[in-house]
């Protein structure tokens, strides 16, 4: 069993020092560039007293600063913790609490955000142009990556409402990129598109992927379908990585073919609608559908283009070190029986940061128990059925109704809460709430009291007002029956 390998930007800057890294619109640089600029980055934050080991957070926009801050952190063996930018300051809080950090790093535009997160935490914040304006201190750079140490700690939401800290090793990176490229493939002239936050799993492992391969990326700030599709026609891109929203807006704004040297689409955040895929297909743009989680470093399932049309809502087949099976009572399901999703391979998270029950319950044996419901067909292509149960992705994102539900409730006129998803032509789905009262309280009100403790994509389009909110037997909210009340609340 592998256990360690030469740090990969090192030797990527060895093997390759003048092929194009990465392009952004004010700039190229090599690997070697790269490189440089890392290494420098790295010592002046060792004059911070940043150390092997130490935990470190950043605040960042998509950007080349952002890909040297990954790497710098890498050559001083600091764990990483990408934190979304959309969330508030409160949000943000808990998790520099929960991962322990010792520094965050922030970008200027959100200074006011980051110094307000580091409030009551040991947390020293420092804006990446200070960094900068540090002296340099002489260190030896970690030059050999163990692939059972910690790289990353990644948050996602938890069902009970509080975000778990998912712990990603070396390992977990590298088996990723590996696995997708023996699936997609590896060109000489690929280059990927980084439209996608480089704080979520999607825009981290196209960076890991840009350096264990040796091709470029091209990154852009923020997602403009205009400016994706430029980069597809113009820029030479062959890879994209997209949800369904993002897809059917390139779609939306496409002035002209894309070349024939456009390989994939990358499709992850549930699958797409039959509409949209023929809409690809009749614009010769070949779709990747994917199934994959934080906990597995990105997609571990993947369906190939020549199937988007015959398995339809399909996600794939496992990657090629990866496994998959469909668990119901204990046992494996037969061909097309719903069951749990589990997975296993060496993408697969060791667990949660300091839940150690939790890790418990949800790795079994090397399997990872997904929480997903779904099924195989005859050929093995996993459906997904129900994404965690009550998950509701928008744009994207991920959104937990538990967690909306705990701020609505949270408000001293909120008796009782439930939140479901509702189909969004725009973001997928959108999530709506559901309150009961004590005494009067307006939905704007409830709105205004939820935008100062969740991030915008969290709040709910709309806030009902019922009487009664579906339970069972147990007491337990039915919160797929919610969506029957919207005319009770409207009576």
């Amino acid at each position: 069993m592998l256990e360690s390998m030469p740090n990969w930007l090192l030797k990527r800057a060895e093997l390759t020092p003048n092929r194009t890294a990465i392009e952004s619109e004010d700039e190229h640089i090599s690997f070697y560039d790269l490189h440089t600029r890392s290494r420098s980055l790295a010592r002046k934050l060792a004059s911070l007293n940043i150390q092997r080991g130490d935990t470190v957070a950043f605040l960042l926009e998509n950007g080349i600063h952002t890909v040297e801050t990954i790497h710098a952190l890498e050559y001083i063996g600091a764990v990483i913790v990408p934190l979304n930018n959309r969330l508030t300051a409160s949000e943000l809080n808990y998790q520099l609490r929960d991962s322990q950090a010792n520094l965050l790093i922030f970008d200027q535009v959100f200074a006011d955000k980051a110094i307000k997160a580091c409030e009551q935490t040991s947390t020293n914040a420092t804006s990446f142009t200070d960094v900068l304006d540090l002296d340099e201190f002489d260190f030896d750079i970690i030059t050999e990556f163990q692939l059972n140490a910690h790289h990353t700690i990644m948050y996602t939401s938890g069902t009970t409402g509080s975000p778990k800290g998912v712990i990603l090793t070396y390992g977990n990176h590298w088996w990723s990129a590996i696995g997708s490229s023996l699936n997609l493939g590896l060109h000489d002239n690929d280059k990927w598109l980084c439209a996608v936050p480089m704080f979520h799993m999607s825009g981290l492992s196209i960076i890991m992927r840009s350096v264990i391969y040796g091709i470029p990326i091209v990154i852009q700030k923020q997602f403009q379908p205009e400016k994706a599709n430029e980069a597809i026609i113009h820029q030479g891109v062959t890879i994209v990585s997209v949800v369904t929203a993002m897809l059917t807006r390139m779609l939306a704004t496409i002035t002209e073919p894309y070349p024939k040297t456009f390989r994939c689409m990358l499709l992850g955040g549930g699958p797409a609608p039959l509409p949209l895929l023929k809409d690809c297909t009749e614009k010769g743009i070949p779709v990747y559908q994917t199934y994959g989680m934080t906990e597995t470093a990105s997609q571990i399932v993947t369906l190939s283009s020549e199937y988007m049309l015959t398995k339809i809502g399909s996600a794939g087949k496992p990657l090629f070190h990866s496994d998959i099976k469909i668990e119901v009572d204990g046992r494996r399901a037969q061909p097309n029986e719903i069951g749990e999703i589990i997975v296993k391979g060496p993408t697969v998270t060791k667990g949660y940061l300091h839940r150690e029950e939790e890790t418990v319950n949800a790795i079994k044996n090397g399997w990872l128990y997904t929480g997903d419901l779904g099924y195989l067909d005859e050929d093995g292509f996993l459906y997904v059925v129900d994404r965690r149960s009550d998950l509701i992705i928008s744009g994207g994102e991920n959104v937990y109704p538990a967690e909306i539900e705990a701020t609505l409730l949270a408000h001293p006129d909120v008796i009782e809460a439930g939140v479901t998803g509702i189909v969004d032509e725009t973001w997928g789905q959108v999530p709506i709430a559901f309150v009961v009262t004590k005494s009067h309280v307006t939905e704007q009100q409830l709105r205004t009291f939820c935008q100062e403790k969740l991030a915008r994509y969290k709040l709910p389009k709309r806030i009902y007002f019922v009487k009664e909110l579906p339970r069972n037997g147990a007491n337990k909210l039915l919160r797929r029956e919610l969506i029957h009340f919207i005319d009770e609340s409207e009576d």
